[in-house]
């Protein structure tokens, strides 16, 4: 509904499709009066004189005619190359231009064209071909102008629609709390990154993080200050999975998931003992963890050479047994395993 009212109040503003407005350039003044006497009493129709051409493409860039009628010999310039002036001017390029000449001769109406007029008429014209012309040429021009008006505002607005639509593709794929990837996009995006580790040969690793004792801190601290420990801890997993081709997520409640293409066993080992340090390093007081005084977390590695009909699930699932394997051991700190095979579950 918003795009159609752009498009309508763009119509609105454009010129008045029945007002045609008129600019002549020729230097004889009494050619003006004469096309000045039989414009006179015209409705909807402005009439404007230059008798300068030197000041002709300054006039037409201020006024906006729908119409310029353009001597062809004129003192110190010549009109054609006038014309030439109003066709590469990006104010004037498309407004319509009437020559007017002494002379019918083909030849001279050939190179008018050829510069750019839309019309030829020998001086003066009968009244009635005049306002004729000069109306059918404004309408055109105004038709014109209305009809790019419109397609530049259904331009903005389809851009805009498309801006949002990105941004709403973005926000279904981002946790809300965190503003890390939801567990949605981690499986999507994992899901490639397995396949491509099957195909390439490649080692990938999962990291299964688990805050410590966190519903005991909710309980001590109340929810808010969990919500921001939640914030803290994804941030600080963030940095340490920090190459391109890693990716974070919130896996769910006070659990974090991270998927590390390209890293053996190793790599992933060193990745959860650095995440560990970094969020004890936060100094986040917790007088109810068993770990210690302040807030840490529980890391589980796992990684694999995937082959064809191995599970990415069995990765995530080992993962999770090495998470739970840390918290016995003591917690706040990461412990590593490696997949061999991984049949389908």
């Amino acid at each position: 509904m918003n795009e159609a009212n752009d498009i309508l109040n763009a119509i609105k503003e454009s010129p008045d499709p029945n007002i045609s407005m008129v600019l002549l350039v020729d230097d004889q003044a009494m050619i003006g009066e004469a096309i000045r006497r039989a414009l006179l009493g015209q409705p909807n129709m402005e009439f404007h004189y230059c008798g300068d051409p030197g000041r002709a493409v300054e006039m037409a860039e201020k006024l906006r005619p729908t119409v310029i009628l353009q001597d062809l010999v004129m003192p110190n310039i010549d009109g054609l190359a006038l014309v030439r002036q109003y066709r590469s001017n990006p104010l004037t390029k498309d407004i319509p231009i009437i020559v007017l000449s002494t002379k019918e001769e083909a030849a001279i109406k050939s190179d008018a064209f050829a510069a750019g007029a839309n019309d030829y008429l020998v001086k003066l014209p009968e009244s009635v071909e005049l306002i004729a012309r000069i109306r059918y040429h404004s309408r055109g021009y105004l038709a014109l102008q209305q009809r790019d008006e419109a397609y530049r505002a259904l331009r903005e607005s389809q851009q805009a629609l498309l801006e949002r639509n990105i941004e709403l593709a973005r926000l279904t794929n981002v946790d809300g709390l965190t503003g890390l990837n939801n567990r949605r996009y981690f499986e999507e995006f994992a899901e490639i990154q397995w396949k491509l580790a099957i195909r390439e040969k490649l080692w990938i690793s999962i990291l299964m993080i688990d805050v410590d004792d966190f519903k005991k801190y909710n309980d001590t601290y109340g929810h808010l200050a969990g919500d921001d420990v939640l914030r803290d801890v994804g941030s600080t997993i963030k940095k340490c999975a920090e190459r391109q081709t890693d990716l974070v997520a919130r896996f769910g409640g006070e659990e974090f998931i991270v998927i590390l293409p390209g890293s053996p066993a190793d790599g992933g080992l060193a990745i959860g003992d650095r995440v560990c340090r970094s969020v004890e390093r936060l100094n986040i007081s917790h007088s109810g963890s068993v770990a210690g005084p302040v807030v840490t977390v529980s890391v589980g590695s796992a990684s694999a050479i995937p082959l064809r009909g191995d599970s990415l699930l069995v990765l995530i699932k080992t993962a999770d047994n090495a998470l739970y394997e840390a918290k016995r051991a003591g917690k706040n700190r990461a412990v590593a395993r490696t997949v061999t095979n991984a049949p389908a579950i």
